[in-house]
């Protein structure tokens, strides 16, 4: 496929307004689902946060396959500070196309259309940027881009957390929708598996490992550009957060959280007792409740495959070999290099015309592994 040319009549086709929007030259469409979050159900969050509506009422794209009666579905997952479904368009196109499966593009908590849009608009954002360096200090990697979700964190870096557990109810949610039969959009599966990069892989990771309902015993998970602990990432960029904030919530959960959690109450009691909890503690980082960790990963040998590139300096490959190599197989992780400038934040830069053959063969090798894996 031609990654490029795919990526741009892809961009000028969505909009998240239609209801369903036909993809010329196939059978396929995308369709825009309605979900309804329970955020009342999220007793960690805060008042101020569950008011905010855009989160608790959206809709997320589903890619529909070349035979409509497929039973397969893949749930893709998203990296952080995401505020566009632009960069995944043609990720899920490509899945739904090339593995005949239903694609899910599912927002995590408070990311792409479950923020308010003045998140993402620099002239809103731009005061915000300003008065945050002249009260802090000149901070790296401040930009318009992140200033929302720095701002958040440094705050209250408990919303890392209580964002994830939000969006873990909403997926349980859906993936019982889909398995029950009663989805508006997917025929009923037993079978659900996840394409997930950055960030997304480390809730996929969460999510398989909990395995909650028992909803994800026979789902693989495909990860790209992502899949270490917690302590392993550098998430400090101008597109995620700046590194005040990610200082903040480095120190707090590799320093703080684990004190913290030994005073009783009902969100220790959960983050101690619950299978979600104790998962989520074991991915901060390698030495924590290690063996509880490796014991789960080792019942997921043949679910996991990951792809990580040598040049990624925010979720670095070193870190992912040593989380997962060792417990799902030496070959869970392959360590990749493209052939041109690329960043974790834009693997497959569209911007520069030269490079478009090198992009598009590089895209084409990393979503036909995934095909393969998750066919």
């Amino acid at each position: 496929m031609e990654y490029t040319k795919t990526f741009n009549e892809l961009k000028n086709l969505f909009s998240a307004e239609k209801e369903s929007i036909n993809i010329p030259g196939s059978e396929m469409k995308i369709c825009n689902v309605g979900f309804r979050s329970d955020v009342s159900l999220n007793v960690f969050s805060s008042s101020s946060d569950k008011l905010i509506p855009e989160n608790g009422s959206f809709s997320y794209p589903v890619f529909t396959p070349p035979d409509a009666g497929s039973k397969k579905v893949i749930l893709l997952l998203h990296g952080l500070n995401e505020r566009s479904w632009v960069k995944y368009l043609v990720w899920a196109y490509y899945l739904a196309r090339e593995t005949n499966s239903y694609v899910i593009l599912f927002p995590i908590s408070f990311h792409i259309n479950r923020s308010p849009a003045s998140w993402k608009d620099p002239r809103a954002m731009i005061p915000f940027m300003k008065d945050r360096n002249a009260s802090i200090g000149e901070i790296n990697m401040s930009s318009f881009a992140n200033i929302a979700i720095s701002n958040r964190l440094t705050e209250d870096p408990m919303r890392f957390f209580n964002s994830g557990y939000q969006t873990v109810l909403d997926i349980v949610k859906l993936l019982t929708e889909i398995k029950n039969g009663e989805h508006q959009i997917i025929p009923r599966s037993s079978k659900i598996n996840i394409f997930s990069y950055s960030i997304g892989a480390f809730l996929a990771e969460i999510i398989l490992m909990a395995n909650p309902c028992n909803l994800l015993s026979e789902s693989k998970l495909f990860i790209f550009c992502g899949g270490s602990v917690f302590s392993n990432m550098r998430g400090s960029s101008k597109l995620i957060m700046d590194s005040r904030a990610f200082d903040k919530v480095y120190s707090y959960y590799l320093n703080d959280f684990e004190e913290r959690i030994k005073v009783k109450s009902q969100i220790t009691d959960f983050l101690r007792l619950s299978q979600i909890g104790m998962v989520f503690r074991s991915m901060i980082d390698l030495e924590r409740l290690k063996s509880f960790r490796e014991n789960i990963l080792k019942g997921l040998r043949s679910q996991i495959h990951s792809i990580t590139l040598l040049k990624d300096t925010v979720i670095p490959s070193d870190g992912v070999v040593a989380t997962l190599n060792r417990f799902c197989g030496n070959d869970a992780v392959e360590v990749w290099d493209f052939p041109y400038a690329y960043s974790h934040e834009n693997p497959f830069p569209v911007s520069d015309s030269t490079l478009r053959e090198k992009v598009d063969r590089s895209f084409e090798e990393v979503f036909t592994s995934a095909r393969l894996f998750l066919a």
